[in-house]
């Protein structure tokens, strides 16, 4: 019986509009503003869309954005603060249900939808449970991909990883000295953050640390897990093969680029995208 093949990893950054990737650090120079997301979406596999964090587009505008990307690309998108900053999650199902609705919008290129919690959130496991129970697993026909970004270090517990777990929701692995940092594997997706690239370096982090993130996304897709990253519980068993996000955000920012297309090339270099 052949094995599985592996899932497909995806490398990329947050957003695509930043002046200082202009005129030939990432945008070749020249290039009109409104042709940026064509070009970033040619280079990379995965944007994340950080503006609607502060304000959700109209449903005309993701659709603009889904026409300018090839298929096989994925946006995520960061959920609006004025749902995941509330205390009381109880309502949190019901008014994520018009940004969901219109975001649907991009149709197939939707990718994760980053649901990220102030590190001051109540952290109970019991509270996530209601919430991710009341998100929906699909919408207009199309399943839906949640990842939560706790930054509350007290609510990282192993029955967070449970709740996780049972609804088939991700945990990101925010890969930041800020945040909790932990890497059990909870869905069948990964979505790792990593935000340390470092403004004197080209690629943004050493080449030996993209040839260990290069390892850990395969070993992310064939199903398996990272054992060399922290963990809350030390139960992650290997399964089915598994999609990977890895996107490098915030840090030395104009470097995010080079890191991810650097990553990216490694990764089809070992046939591993």
């Amino acid at each position: 019986m052949s094995k599985a093949a592996p899932g497909p990893i995806r490398t990329g950054i947050g957003g695509w509009v930043f002046p200082a990737w202009r005129g030939g650090t990432f945008y070749p120079a020249g290039l009109p503003q409104r042709e940026e997301l064509a070009h970033a979406s040619r280079q990379l596999g995965c944007i994340e869309i950080n503006s609607t964090f502060y304000r959700a587009q109209k449903p005309a505008v993701y659709a603009q954005w889904r026409e300018q990307t090839p298929p096989g690309f994925r946006f995520s998108a960061k959920a609006p603060r004025t749902i995941t900053q509330r205390h009381d999650l109880a309502e949190a199902g019901a008014r994520a249900e018009g940004f969901i609705d219109g975001i649907c919008a991009l149709g197939d290129r939707l990718g994760p939808l980053v649901w990220q919690f102030a590190d001051r959130h109540p952290g109970a496991a019991a509270d996530f449970d209601r919430f991710l129970d009341a998100l929906p697993k699909k919408a207009h026909g199309c399943p839906l991909q949640h990842a939560l970004e706790v930054r509350n270090p007290a609510a990282w517990t192993p029955e967070l990883v449970a709740v996780a777990r049972a609804h088939g929701a991700a945990l990101v692995y925010s890969g930041s000295s800020d945040y909790p940092s932990f890497a059990d594997p909870t869905a069948d997706f990964i979505y790792a953050r990593l935000m340390q690239s470092r403004a004197n370096l080209r690629a943004g982090y050493p080449e030996r640390t993209l040839e260990q993130w290069c390892l850990r996304a395969m070993r992310w897709a064939r199903g398996e897990d990272n054992p060399d990253l922290p963990h809350v519980a030390a139960d992650a068993k290997p399964g089915a093969p598994r999609e990977v996000y890895v996107l490098f955000i915030g840090a030395a920012k104009h470097r995010n680029p080079g890191a991810a297309v650097a990553l990216r090339k490694q990764l089809e270099g070992v046939g591993g995208k």
